[in-house]
């Protein structure tokens, strides 16, 4: 006889089921039609973090949540991984004390969609409990074979949520792509930086400003 902690209900699978299905908000719509007129089932953030929790997703697989879709990423490049290294040790030895970053994390927009971009910036304050949409300061994205859909569709998904300021570094020429002013889904100030603005000597400066300036805008 197994001990009660291995032990599993007669309707361990149901009890399961209902769990997942509580996750999901009252009015929420369970399927959407996509372009070739299919129906495609919605799945909310909880239900996504639910499914992970029972293992039924490999720990190194990476998407994010779009609109209740899985978007699948693609695979990251040495050049990725090389600069986004660096901008992660750089950062952390110039950020003010009363500005936090991390990296890679769960950022969740709304009930049915969630990214992950490589760095959100975010005030001691908030903390990051309480990281979302309006206390996000920064939101940066390391990109390189897939810089056209962080600068078109992510970008638009990012100012749709009124993300303060959007980063979009090349990993290979160290452009830096700023997008500020979110309005109507999309933002309205873009700039096309050069090849030294994430690691400028005057960058500290930038940030603490940039950082004072955010925090007034909330």
């Amino acid at each position: 006889m197994p001990s009660l902690s291995h032990a599993k209900p007669r309707n361990f699978g149901q009890n399961r089921y209902i769990a997942c299905m509580n996750l999901r908000p009252p009015n929420f719509e369970p399927t959407r039609t996509a372009a070739e007129g299919l129906q495609r089932r919605r799945f909310t953030v909880a239900e996504i973090e639910h499914i992970t929790a029972l293992g039924i997703f490999h720990e190194d697989e990476r998407f994010e949540l779009i609109g209740g879709e899985i978007v699948p990423k693609s695979p990251k490049g040495i050049h990725h991984e090389l600069l986004k290294s660096a901008l992660n040790r750089y950062w952390s030895k110039i950020a003010p004390d009363d500005l936090y970053f991390t990296t890679e994390t769960t950022f969740r927009l709304s009930v049915d969609t969630f990214l992950e971009p490589d760095f959100v910036f975010y005030s001691k304050a908030a903390g990051l409990q309480g990281l979302n949409a309006e206390t996000a300061l920064l939101a940066v994205e390391v990109a390189n074979t897939r810089l056209g859909y962080d600068l078109e569709t992510k970008a638009k998904l990012y100012a749709a949520f009124g993300i303060k300021e959007l980063w979009v570094i090349h990993a290979v020429k160290l452009e830096t792509h700023i997008h500020r002013e979110p309005r109507g889904g999309r933002f309205h100030y873009k700039k096309k930086s050069g090849r030294r603005i994430a690691s400028h000597p005057n960058w500290r400066r930038y940030l603490r400003c940039r950082s004072a300036t955010l925090n007034s805008s909330k």
